[in-house]
């Protein structure tokens, strides 16, 4: 670098000569604005180029013409064009991960089921408006005594009213001995995002609990899970799965069968849409399910009679509490 009391003494050529040795791509320190004159500042920001990279060879390290044409000539980009070409350059890095322990089960348990389970997923809207409104009224009632509900008991109570009526879906199929087997029990699978993976925790006789009972279930299984102290037993024996991405959820999706069950019932997420009611158009909470179902042993007319089935209660949701 250039001594700065010797500044005016030093040619072009020989500033030029210098900064082919100086010039290093280290910024100033936060809060040094660099010092240069109109005229430079103007052609800097012309070609794009900050001048906080460009060393200064005048006194006091001011940036001089030559100080440009040397960062120029010496590689230093403009900022513009160092990040239209860290856009746009290839890259040759590769990363091997090994997938093991939990992801590996997963991986396993996923290809079981596209393997074997010739799967259909059907897709309905249900207009939750009705529900949503109650579901804000017993909060705003109980929620500080009995904790607070979300669309999924509401959810689990319908379902356990469908099976009902259509038990041959609350079933495990074992394809090896060609023997379904139905349940008089709901025993409902979580299917819960953690840090390790996706798990299914399972909310065991979801029949026999109430709203407030499947909320507080659903909550103590989930924390289990994410926190790593759910046990084999709970992580197992569920007969039909809810998988929900909460608000992530989507508009549509094409759940996996939790193998060997022969059903799984999505939720997508809640959005407010324009819709015709009694012939005038009205703003409604809209929520799509959409589910899975073993073709070899759930009809396509039994599966969409089934989300009807829970369409209807979840619509009305004073159904929910008629048997």
């Amino acid at each position: 670098m250039v001594p700065p009391q010797h500044a005016a003494a030093v040619s072009a050529p020989q500033r030029r000569e210098a900064l082919a040795s100086n010039i290093r791509p280290t910024p100033r320190k936060p809060g040094d604005k660099p010092i240069a004159s109109p005229a430079v500042r103007r052609r800097a920001w012309e070609a794009g180029i900050e001048l906080q990279f460009v060393p200064g060879t005048g006194s006091a390290g001011r940036v001089m013409q030559e100080d440009l044409d040397a960062y120029v000539a010496q590689g230093g980009r403009s900022q513009s064009a160092s990040r239209t070409d860290q856009s746009y350059a290839e890259r040759h890095d590769e990363k091997t991960i090994p997938v093991i322990g939990l992801r590996r089960k997963i991986a396993q348990k996923m290809q079981e089921s596209k393997r074997h389970i010739p799967h259909f997923t059907y897709v309905e809207e249900v207009d939750v408006t009705e529900l949503e409104v109650l579901r804000a009224r017993l909060n705003a009632s109980w929620a500080k005594d009995r904790g607070r509900l979300t669309v999924l008991p509401f959810l689990m109570r319908a379902m356990v009213l469908g099976l009902h009526e259509f038990p041959q879906i609350n079933a495990r199929y074992d394809d090896e001995a060609d023997v379904v087997t139905q349940y008089g029990a709901v025993h409902m699978g979580m299917a819960t995002q953690t840090e390790a993976g996706l798990m299914v925790p399972v909310v065991r006789h979801a029949e026999a609990r109430d709203l407030w009972a499947c909320a507080t279930e659903v909550a103590r299984l989930a924390d289990a899970a994410r926190t790593g102290r759910a046990t084999r037993e709970e992580l197992s024996g569920s007969t039909i799965t809810i998988t929900s991405l909460g608000a992530l959820g989507g508009i549509v999706s094409t759940p996996v069968i939790n193998h060997p069950e022969v059903a799984i019932v999505g939720i997508n997420r809640i959005v407010e849409r324009p819709m015709i009611r009694g012939g005038a158009v009205v703003v409604r909470q809209m929520m799509n399910l959409s589910s899975s179902f073993d073709h070899r042993v759930v009809d396509g007319l039994h599966a969409a009679e089934f989300i009807q089935a829970l369409r209807g209660y979840l619509e009305c949701p004073a159904m929910l509490f008629v048997e």
